[in-house]
């Protein structure tokens, strides 16, 4: 959804409020929490377009360290738990802890967007699947969410500005393609697959 778009439906949802002071309870906190999300999906659009142009002008250092994947995972689960407790999904992560080296607010930033991705092409009451591994030369996370894409979409859905076929209203396309950004230019690999109805990102890092 664009930025006009999503003002356009706070201004609808805030015209119903305040125009109507006898509606009732449960239909205004139905337009108050229509109004934020609305609101944190406008502050994540901006917030991701003006990293992505940090790339374009070349301007992005990393400041590269050990990362304990546990924080790692805490952090950026927190950064999207508005849009998890809107669509009643559960996230559960499964594996020991273990460190990564890399920038760890980018790379909050680049899980966070997945995950964010994986909650919006999951139904609701679903479960999102995070698997921690570690090998003996690279470490990995799974982010994994019930249903399959299309051969197309997978072999697009890292471009700017793509949406896939079953993408949500409020998609634009920009949250996969940043996250592919940081985590290449933080030294690591992204890639996705389906199987058994199941879409798989698996982030390694070297």
């Amino acid at each position: 959804m664009s930025t006009k778009q999503g003002s356009h439906h706070i201004t609808i949802c805030l015209d119903n409020v305040l125009d109507n002071p006898y509606i009732k309870e449960d239909k205004r906190n139905e337009f108050l929490i229509d109004i934020k999300k609305e609101i944190n999906n406008i502050n994540f659009l901006i917030k991701n377009l003006l990293e992505l142009s940090k790339f374009d002008a070349n301007t992005i250092s990393f400041d590269r360290k050990n990362i304990s994947v546990n924080s790692l995972l805490d952090e950026s689960v927190k950064r999207v738990e508005l849009l998890r407790e809107l669509k009643a999904v559960n996230i559960k992560i499964n594996g020991e802890d273990f460190m990564i080296k890399g920038d760890f607010n980018w790379e909050v930033e680049a899980v966070s967007n997945i995950i964010k991705n994986a909650i919006e092409y999951s139904k609701e009451k679903s479960t999102i699947e995070i698997k921690k591994e570690k090998y003996s030369t690279y470490s990995s996370i799974k982010i994994i969410n019930n249903g399959m894409i299309s051969k197309k979409d997978m072999d697009n859905i890292f471009k700017r500005f793509y949406k896939g076929k079953n993408s949500s209203f409020d998609s634009v396309g920009i949250g996969l393609s940043l996250a592919k950004k940081i985590i290449e230019n933080d030294f690591g690999k992204i890639s996705i697959e389906c199987k058994n109805n199941k879409t798989i990102f698996d982030i390694k890092y070297f």
